[in-house]
Protein backbone atom coordinates (compact mmCIF):
# COMPACT_ATOMS: atom_id res chain seq x y z
CA UNK A 1 0.00 0.00 0.00
CA UNK A 2 1.42 3.29 -1.01
CA UNK A 3 1.86 5.86 2.08
CA UNK A 4 1.02 9.05 0.43
CA UNK A 5 1.07 10.43 -3.13
CA UNK A 6 3.64 12.71 -4.41
CA UNK A 7 2.74 15.78 -6.04
CA UNK A 8 4.84 17.42 -9.00
CA UNK A 9 5.31 18.42 -12.12
CA UNK A 10 8.20 16.37 -13.70
CA UNK A 11 7.21 14.68 -16.60
CA UNK A 12 10.37 12.42 -16.28
CA UNK A 13 9.01 10.95 -12.84
CA UNK A 14 5.64 9.94 -14.59
CA UNK A 15 7.25 8.18 -17.56
CA UNK A 16 9.28 6.29 -15.79
CA UNK A 17 6.40 5.15 -13.35
CA UNK A 18 4.26 4.56 -16.33
CA UNK A 19 6.95 2.58 -17.92
CA UNK A 20 7.52 0.07 -14.96
CA UNK A 21 3.70 -0.75 -15.09
CA UNK A 22 2.65 1.59 -12.18
CA UNK A 23 -0.51 4.13 -12.19
CA UNK A 24 -0.50 8.01 -12.10
CA UNK A 25 -2.65 10.43 -12.00
CA UNK A 26 -2.53 12.72 -15.00
CA UNK A 27 -4.01 16.19 -15.97
CA UNK A 28 -6.03 17.16 -19.05
CA UNK A 29 -8.28 20.00 -19.89
CA UNK A 30 -11.40 17.70 -18.85
CA UNK A 31 -10.83 16.52 -15.74
CA UNK A 32 -7.53 14.61 -13.90
CA UNK A 33 -7.34 11.07 -15.13
CA UNK A 34 -5.87 7.86 -13.57
CA UNK A 35 -3.22 7.00 -16.26
CA UNK A 36 -1.88 3.41 -17.23
CA UNK A 37 0.09 1.89 -20.22
CA UNK A 38 -2.85 0.88 -22.36
CA UNK A 39 -1.27 -1.78 -23.93
CA UNK A 40 -0.44 -3.46 -21.00
CA UNK A 41 -3.57 -5.22 -18.90
CA UNK A 42 -1.79 -5.94 -15.54
CA UNK A 43 -1.19 -2.21 -15.35
CA UNK A 44 -4.75 -1.30 -17.01
CA UNK A 45 -6.09 -3.78 -13.94
CA UNK A 46 -4.07 -0.91 -11.36
CA UNK A 47 -6.60 1.65 -12.29
CA UNK A 48 -10.01 -0.71 -11.86
CA UNK A 49 -8.27 -1.71 -8.42
CA UNK A 50 -7.59 2.28 -7.33
CA UNK A 51 -10.84 3.32 -8.65
CA UNK A 52 -13.34 0.40 -7.69
CA UNK A 53 -14.09 0.55 -10.68
CA UNK A 54 -16.68 -2.26 -12.64
CA UNK A 55 -14.53 -4.38 -14.91
CA UNK A 56 -17.74 -3.66 -17.04
CA UNK A 57 -17.14 0.23 -17.64
CA UNK A 58 -15.22 0.48 -20.02
CA UNK A 59 -11.71 3.22 -20.41
CA UNK A 60 -10.64 5.92 -22.72
CA UNK A 61 -7.04 5.60 -24.61
CA UNK A 62 -5.32 9.00 -24.77
CA UNK A 63 -3.54 9.35 -27.93
CA UNK A 64 -0.67 12.27 -28.37
CA UNK A 65 -2.14 12.90 -32.39
CA UNK A 66 -4.58 11.63 -34.85
CA UNK A 67 -1.82 9.62 -36.97
CA UNK A 68 -0.66 8.09 -33.39
CA UNK A 69 -4.91 6.74 -33.09
CA UNK A 70 -4.03 4.98 -36.01
CA UNK A 71 -2.31 2.39 -34.61
CA UNK A 72 -4.52 1.73 -32.38
CA UNK A 73 -7.94 1.65 -34.46
CA UNK A 74 -9.21 -0.56 -37.57
CA UNK A 75 -10.22 2.57 -39.53
CA UNK A 76 -11.60 6.36 -39.12
CA UNK A 77 -15.02 7.35 -40.97
CA UNK A 78 -14.40 10.40 -42.43
CA UNK A 79 -17.03 12.50 -40.05
CA UNK A 80 -15.31 11.46 -37.52
CA UNK A 81 -12.18 12.29 -38.63
CA UNK A 82 -13.27 15.51 -39.44
CA UNK A 83 -14.57 16.04 -36.13
CA UNK A 84 -11.02 14.97 -34.52
CA UNK A 85 -9.29 17.00 -36.85
CA UNK A 86 -11.78 20.32 -35.85
CA UNK A 87 -11.72 19.19 -32.35
CA UNK A 88 -8.34 17.64 -31.38
CA UNK A 89 -6.85 18.07 -28.77
CA UNK A 90 -9.76 18.73 -27.21
CA UNK A 91 -12.59 17.32 -24.80
CA UNK A 92 -13.66 15.37 -28.16
CA UNK A 93 -13.65 11.31 -27.39
CA UNK A 94 -14.34 9.44 -30.95
CA UNK A 95 -15.41 5.78 -30.18
CA UNK A 96 -13.78 3.04 -33.34
CA UNK A 97 -13.40 -0.26 -33.94
CA UNK A 98 -10.09 -1.25 -32.03
CA UNK A 99 -7.28 -3.48 -33.23
CA UNK A 100 -6.06 -6.60 -31.24
CA UNK A 101 -3.05 -4.56 -29.65
CA UNK A 102 -5.40 -2.58 -27.37
CA UNK A 103 -6.36 -5.45 -24.65
CA UNK A 104 -10.14 -6.47 -23.72
CA UNK A 105 -9.47 -5.20 -20.21
CA UNK A 106 -9.43 -1.78 -21.39
CA UNK A 107 -12.59 -2.24 -23.89
CA UNK A 108 -14.89 -4.43 -21.08
CA UNK A 109 -14.27 -7.08 -23.99
CA UNK A 110 -16.56 -4.70 -26.44
CA UNK A 111 -14.83 -4.51 -30.12
CA UNK A 112 -14.78 -0.87 -29.84
CA UNK A 113 -12.26 1.68 -28.07
CA UNK A 114 -12.83 5.41 -26.77
CA UNK A 115 -9.71 7.08 -28.49
CA UNK A 116 -9.11 10.54 -27.22
CA UNK A 117 -5.93 13.57 -27.56
CA UNK A 118 -6.38 15.51 -24.58
CA UNK A 119 -5.66 19.53 -25.12
CA UNK A 120 -3.21 19.84 -21.98
CA UNK A 121 0.54 20.41 -22.50
CA UNK A 122 1.81 18.69 -20.06
CA UNK A 123 -0.10 15.30 -21.01
CA UNK A 124 0.79 16.17 -24.34
CA UNK A 125 4.38 16.24 -23.73
CA UNK A 126 4.26 13.05 -21.74
CA UNK A 127 2.52 11.13 -24.32
CA UNK A 128 5.16 12.29 -26.66
CA UNK A 129 8.28 10.37 -24.49
CA UNK A 130 6.00 7.44 -24.41
CA UNK A 131 6.01 5.00 -27.04
CA UNK A 132 2.36 3.60 -25.85
CA UNK A 133 -0.78 5.36 -25.15
CA UNK A 134 -3.05 6.11 -22.44
CA UNK A 135 -5.76 4.67 -20.33
CA UNK A 136 -7.10 7.46 -18.29
CA UNK A 137 -10.50 7.56 -16.62
CA UNK A 138 -11.37 10.30 -13.86
CA UNK A 139 -8.99 9.99 -10.93
CA UNK A 140 -10.86 9.64 -8.70
CA UNK A 141 -13.10 6.54 -6.70
CA UNK A 142 -16.04 5.50 -9.02
CA UNK A 143 -18.72 6.92 -9.15
CA UNK A 144 -17.51 10.00 -7.58
CA UNK A 145 -17.74 13.68 -8.52
CA UNK A 146 -14.48 13.97 -11.22
CA UNK A 147 -11.05 15.42 -10.01
CA UNK A 148 -10.05 19.15 -11.59
CA UNK A 149 -7.07 19.33 -9.36
CA UNK A 150 -4.19 17.64 -8.45
CA UNK A 151 -5.53 18.34 -4.66
CA UNK A 152 -8.79 16.58 -4.96
CA UNK A 153 -6.46 13.74 -6.56
CA UNK A 154 -4.95 13.69 -3.48
CA UNK A 155 -7.55 14.01 -1.02
CA UNK A 156 -9.47 10.43 -2.31
CA UNK A 157 -6.42 8.48 -4.16
CA UNK A 158 -3.57 9.81 -1.82
CA UNK A 159 -2.72 6.26 -0.56
CA UNK A 160 -3.53 4.12 -3.44
CA UNK A 161 -1.41 5.68 -6.24
CA UNK A 162 2.40 6.75 -6.50
CA UNK A 163 2.29 10.07 -8.23
CA UNK A 164 0.70 12.90 -9.28
CA UNK A 165 1.58 15.26 -12.33
CA UNK A 166 0.10 18.56 -11.57
CA UNK A 167 -1.21 20.59 -14.17
CA UNK A 168 -3.27 22.95 -12.20
CA UNK A 169 -6.85 23.49 -12.70
CA UNK A 170 -8.93 21.97 -15.80
CA UNK A 171 -9.92 24.50 -17.95
CA UNK A 172 -12.90 22.89 -18.89
CA UNK A 173 -14.12 20.88 -16.26
CA UNK A 174 -16.55 18.34 -17.34
CA UNK A 175 -15.22 15.05 -19.22
CA UNK A 176 -15.06 14.88 -23.37
CA UNK A 177 -17.71 14.41 -25.44
CA UNK A 178 -18.37 10.85 -26.47
CA UNK A 179 -19.65 10.09 -30.41
CA UNK A 180 -19.08 7.42 -32.33
CA UNK A 181 -20.71 5.98 -35.54
CA UNK A 182 -24.38 3.63 -36.06
CA UNK A 183 -25.64 2.80 -39.37
CA UNK A 184 -23.72 5.33 -40.91
CA UNK A 185 -24.82 8.21 -39.00
CA UNK A 186 -22.69 10.24 -36.10
CA UNK A 187 -24.16 8.94 -32.83
CA UNK A 188 -23.61 10.86 -29.44
CA UNK A 189 -22.72 8.82 -26.53
CA UNK A 190 -21.87 11.48 -23.38
CA UNK A 191 -22.48 14.91 -22.95
CA UNK A 192 -19.34 16.75 -22.61
CA UNK A 193 -16.96 19.94 -22.99
CA UNK A 194 -17.83 20.22 -27.01
CA UNK A 195 -21.25 21.56 -27.13
CA UNK A 196 -23.60 19.54 -29.57
CA UNK A 197 -24.23 22.39 -31.73
CA UNK A 198 -20.69 22.60 -32.79
CA UNK A 199 -20.29 18.87 -33.63
CA UNK A 200 -23.32 19.34 -35.85
CA UNK A 201 -22.12 22.36 -37.60
CA UNK A 202 -19.27 19.78 -38.40
CA UNK A 203 -20.97 16.40 -38.65
CA UNK A 204 -24.28 17.76 -39.69
CA UNK A 205 -27.62 16.62 -37.33
CA UNK A 206 -26.66 13.50 -34.72
CA UNK A 207 -28.71 11.07 -32.55
CA UNK A 208 -28.02 10.81 -28.95
CA UNK A 209 -27.86 6.91 -27.43
CA UNK A 210 -26.98 8.41 -23.91
CA UNK A 211 -28.03 6.26 -20.91
CA UNK A 212 -27.02 2.48 -21.29
CA UNK A 213 -27.53 1.04 -17.81
CA UNK A 214 -25.49 -1.64 -16.21
CA UNK A 215 -23.67 -2.55 -19.94
CA UNK A 216 -22.26 0.64 -20.99
CA UNK A 217 -21.35 1.11 -24.88
CA UNK A 218 -18.57 3.80 -23.65
CA UNK A 219 -17.65 5.26 -20.57
CA UNK A 220 -19.41 7.82 -17.97
CA UNK A 221 -23.10 6.16 -19.49
CA UNK A 222 -23.86 4.63 -16.17
CA UNK A 223 -26.86 6.52 -14.52
CA UNK A 224 -25.33 6.87 -11.21
CA UNK A 225 -21.87 8.60 -11.73
CA UNK A 226 -20.12 11.89 -10.19
CA UNK A 227 -22.28 12.06 -7.38
CA UNK A 228 -20.96 14.19 -4.04
CA UNK A 229 -21.37 12.53 -0.73
CA UNK A 230 -24.04 15.06 0.34
CA UNK A 231 -27.69 14.23 -0.88
CA UNK A 232 -28.48 16.47 -4.24
CA UNK A 233 -32.00 17.43 -5.61
CA UNK A 234 -32.27 19.09 -9.23
CA UNK A 235 -35.02 20.93 -9.90
CA UNK A 236 -36.90 24.58 -9.48
CA UNK A 237 -34.20 25.83 -6.49
CA UNK A 238 -37.58 27.98 -4.88
CA UNK A 239 -39.96 24.77 -4.79
CA UNK A 240 -37.23 22.53 -3.33
CA UNK A 241 -36.29 25.28 -0.80
CA UNK A 242 -39.70 25.33 0.60
CA UNK A 243 -40.03 21.55 0.30
CA UNK A 244 -36.81 21.19 2.24
CA UNK A 245 -36.89 24.28 4.07
CA UNK A 246 -36.25 22.73 7.84
CA UNK A 247 -32.87 21.35 7.14
CA UNK A 248 -29.73 22.86 6.31
CA UNK A 249 -29.42 23.63 2.67
CA UNK A 250 -26.79 24.92 -0.09
CA UNK A 251 -27.17 25.92 -3.49
CA UNK A 252 -25.94 25.51 -6.90
CA UNK A 253 -26.60 28.17 -9.67
CA UNK A 254 -26.00 29.35 -12.92
CA UNK A 255 -26.19 33.08 -11.95
CA UNK A 256 -28.98 33.48 -9.51
CA UNK A 257 -27.81 33.34 -6.34
CA UNK A 258 -31.59 33.34 -4.85
CA UNK A 259 -30.34 35.95 -1.91
CA UNK A 260 -34.00 35.82 -0.76
CA UNK A 261 -33.44 32.49 0.25
CA UNK A 262 -31.48 31.31 3.43
CA UNK A 263 -29.35 29.15 1.72
CA UNK A 264 -26.01 27.73 4.21
CA UNK A 265 -23.33 27.74 1.37
CA UNK A 266 -24.04 29.59 -2.27
CA UNK A 267 -22.40 27.89 -5.19
CA UNK A 268 -22.76 30.59 -8.13
CA UNK A 269 -21.16 28.67 -10.82
CA UNK A 270 -21.04 32.24 -13.32
CA UNK A 271 -22.29 35.15 -12.31
CA UNK A 272 -21.70 36.84 -15.65
CA UNK A 273 -24.16 33.31 -17.04
CA UNK A 274 -21.45 31.80 -19.11
CA UNK A 275 -21.69 28.49 -19.17
CA UNK A 276 -18.40 27.59 -20.06
CA UNK A 277 -17.41 28.76 -16.89
CA UNK A 278 -20.10 27.33 -15.35
CA UNK A 279 -18.91 24.07 -16.46
CA UNK A 280 -15.36 24.13 -15.44
CA UNK A 281 -16.75 24.97 -12.00
CA UNK A 282 -19.83 22.64 -11.47
CA UNK A 283 -17.28 19.65 -9.78
CA UNK A 284 -15.43 21.69 -7.64
CA UNK A 285 -18.78 23.61 -6.16
CA UNK A 286 -20.01 19.70 -5.84
CA UNK A 287 -17.22 18.77 -4.13
CA UNK A 288 -17.31 21.69 -1.76
CA UNK A 289 -20.02 20.69 0.07
CA UNK A 290 -18.75 17.45 1.42
CA UNK A 291 -17.10 19.64 3.28
CA UNK A 292 -19.59 21.21 4.96
CA UNK A 293 -22.40 20.34 7.53
CA UNK A 294 -25.23 20.67 4.42
CA UNK A 295 -27.70 18.15 4.68
CA UNK A 296 -29.30 18.74 0.65
CA UNK A 297 -27.57 20.23 -2.22
CA UNK A 298 -30.23 21.74 -4.62
CA UNK A 299 -29.16 22.49 -8.22
CA UNK A 300 -30.92 24.24 -10.53
CA UNK A 301 -31.90 23.09 -14.22
CA UNK A 302 -29.47 24.76 -16.65
CA UNK A 303 -30.62 26.12 -20.07
CA UNK A 304 -30.60 23.06 -22.37
CA UNK A 305 -27.91 24.21 -24.33
CA UNK A 306 -23.69 24.72 -25.32
CA UNK A 307 -22.24 22.93 -22.18
CA UNK A 308 -25.78 23.48 -20.16
CA UNK A 309 -26.70 20.23 -21.67
CA UNK A 310 -23.46 18.38 -20.19
CA UNK A 311 -24.18 20.38 -16.99
CA UNK A 312 -27.49 19.16 -16.49
CA UNK A 313 -26.12 15.29 -17.52
CA UNK A 314 -23.58 15.82 -14.34
CA UNK A 315 -26.21 16.62 -11.83
CA UNK A 316 -28.89 14.09 -13.21
CA UNK A 317 -26.91 11.30 -12.74
CA UNK A 318 -25.42 12.61 -9.81
CA UNK A 319 -29.13 13.32 -7.89
CA UNK A 320 -29.44 9.44 -9.07
CA UNK A 321 -27.58 7.90 -6.51
CA UNK A 322 -29.86 9.26 -3.65
CA UNK A 323 -32.77 9.50 -5.43
CA UNK A 324 -33.27 5.61 -6.51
Amino acid sequence: MVLKAFISDSIQEAKTLLQNGDVVAIPTETVYGLAANALNATAVAKIFEAKNRPFFDPLIVHVASVEAAEKYVQAIPAPLLRLMQTFSPGPLTVLLKKKDVIPDIVTSGLDTVGIRIPNHPLTLALLAELDFPLCAPSANPFGYVSPTSAQHVFNQLADRIPFILDGGKCSVGVESTIVGMENGEVVVYRLGGIAIEDIERVAGKVKFNISQGSNPKAPGMLDVHYAPSTQLHVGDVRSLATQFQALRLGLISFSDAYSDYPFIQRNVLSPTGNLNEAAANLFEALRSFDETSIDIIIAETFPEEGLGRAINDRLRRASTKQNT
